[in-house]
């Protein structure tokens, strides 16, 4: 029987829900806060310039193919996906790099420049891998735990993959050098981890890399979010953007619609949640009807750090540069880089930064004979009392001096398009509560059963879509959440 359903938000899960949903015949609504669709992959547009606002690293490309299989669609017809080569350079604090991708013959002559003796560890750690994948990825990624003994059940599998150790700890067992244990140990950054506290079921990142590759959509991200967008209003779903949802409407543990930030109410059989968990239970209903996600469980539950990102268009082209499409830029310090981040929740005067070079892959996304970039540094989130209004503008220097002084030359000259985001606008714009760039944090005792569930435990037809639920951050991840919640309400749980 056909719903009325209420999206709150637009980012990828959301999305992906939305038109999974829409295309049972099912009456669905997105409300979208800001002026177009996105939520994370929101896209900037200053000066001729395209900018990708968040995701920009395209894996399993296949779950995408899935949403539009669903609708009777091919995804080819909507947008198109290019596969990067390498998936990385990663380079260490004196710039040399290593390179990295789904040829294992490739990936061994890298490690034959900086260690010989850890190629067998790595072939190792790269078959291991694929253990992790079949039982974190293939059985429980898109499965709910909605009670305690959907975990109980896993419990020998995840003694047995050795969950208990962090993804950094878990490579090591593999790879002796320091520098490529930092190679292939950085992952649980791009989900909002640390790598030497996130469980290593998140080393199967590694195994789904190598499996189906890492891409670049043509246009930039915000072409899938199009994509998903046409395909959404072609099977008939109602988009609404410029419009806040001010609060979920609950009676006797249901969800019956939502008031907007104008008075508006409007009425749903099912409402569903791609806002931040944290922000939709603390912000969106009322405490006094909400039993377990009280503001005080929120505030105990750990935060993944925030970013500062900085997009920028140069009047040149820097293809003479030792840069690829996807660069890791690694400082001199890792362990001890990240316990000021996750831990000490202070801002160092060192960094490491992903920087996203597209127009190697797409000049589209700048005017002709100009550069597109995008710059991020992990920092902490609003949990560390930092000024981000007197901060920012210093650290923004210091990234851009230290891009100009390694990198890119004469950088700041050819500058004529720029635009930095900071936890700020994680916390005021993209609703994430204490500005973390990825929610909940993704260690072992807040994943799976632990982690807020698919279907929330308050209110019977309130589910929940996005990095903050099950099975986590991360393309993937989210696309997970979209297909759980489709298949929990299709099936009437």
């Amino acid at each position: 029987m056909s719903k009325k359903i209420i999206v709150i938000g637009s980012g990828f899960g959301g999305l992906g829900a939305a038109v999974r949903l829409a295309a049972k015949g099912h009456e669905v609504q997105i409300f979208e806060k800001r002026d177009k669709l996105g939520g994370r992959a929101y896209v900037y547009e200053i000066n001729g310039f395209k900018f990708d606002g968040g995701p920009t690293i395209i894996t399993a490309p296949f779950m995408l193919d899935d949403i539009f299989k669903a609708a009777g669609k091919r995804r080819e017809d909507y947008f198109e996906l290019a596969p990067c080569h390498p998936f990385y350079r990663i380079f260490n604090h004196e710039g040399r790099c290593f390179d990295y991708n789904d040829n294992a013959d490739f990936t061994l002559s890298q490690i034959e420049q900086w260690s010989p003796t850890d190629k067998a560890g790595y072939l190792k750690f790269i078959q291991s891998t694929q253990a992790i994948f079949e039982k974190g990825f293939v059985e429980l990624a898109d499965k709910p735990f909605l009670n305690l003994l959907d975990m109980l059940r896993i419990v020998p599998d995840l003694i047995k993959l050795q969950s208990h150790k962090s993804v950094y700890s878990y490579v090591s067992q593999f790879v002796q050098d320091d520098f490529l244990r930092r190679c292939f140990s950085f992952h649980p950054l791009l989900v909002g981890g640390n790598p030497f506290e996130t469980t290593s079921i998140y080393a199967l990142i590694h195994y789904l890399e190598r499996e189906w590759g890492v891409h670049y959509a043509m246009g930039g991200t915000g072409a899938i979010v199009q994509g998903l967008g046409r395909l959404f209003e072609e099977l008939g779903g109602q988009i609404c953007v410029n419009t806040e949802v001010a609060e979920i409407l609950v009676e006797d543990r249901r969800a019956t619609g939502v008031r907007l930030a104008d008075g508006t109410v409007h009425q749903a059989d099912v409402v569903i949640s791609n806002a931040d968990v944290a922000f939709t239970y603390r912000n969106l209903i009322p405490e006094q009807y909400r039993r377990k996600y009280t503001n005080r469980k929120i505030e105990k539950m750990r935060y993944s750090m925030s970013l500062f990102v900085i997009y920028f268009g140069t009047k040149r082209r820097y293809t003479d540069t030792k840069l690829a499409h996807h660069n890791i830029i690694l400082g001199e310090r890792y362990k001890g880089l990240l316990t000021d981040i996750f831990t000490k929740k202070q801002l160092s005067d060192d960094f490491s930064l992903y920087l996203h070079m597209p127009t190697l892959t797409d000049p589209s996304l700048a005017p002709p004979g100009c550069e597109s970039f995008y710059v991020l540094s992990p920092v902490p989130h609003l949990g560390s009392g930092i000024d981000w209004t007197q901060a920012a503008k210093p650290y923004r220097d210091r990234i851009m001096q230290f891009l100009e002084d390694n990198y890119l030359p004469d950088l700041q000259a050819n500058i004529v398009a720029e635009h930095f985001i900071d936890p700020l606008h994680f916390q005021n714009t993209l609703n994430s509560y204490l500005g973390s760039a990825f929610s909940v944090e993704p260690i072992l005792t807040q994943s799976a059963w632990f982690r807020p569930h698919n279907r929330s435990e308050e209110f019977d037809n309130l589910y929940f879509v996005g990095a903050g639920t099950h099975p986590g951050a991360g393309l993937p991840g989210v696309l997970s959440s979209a297909k759980i919640a489709d298949d929990l309400i299709s099936r009437g749980n």
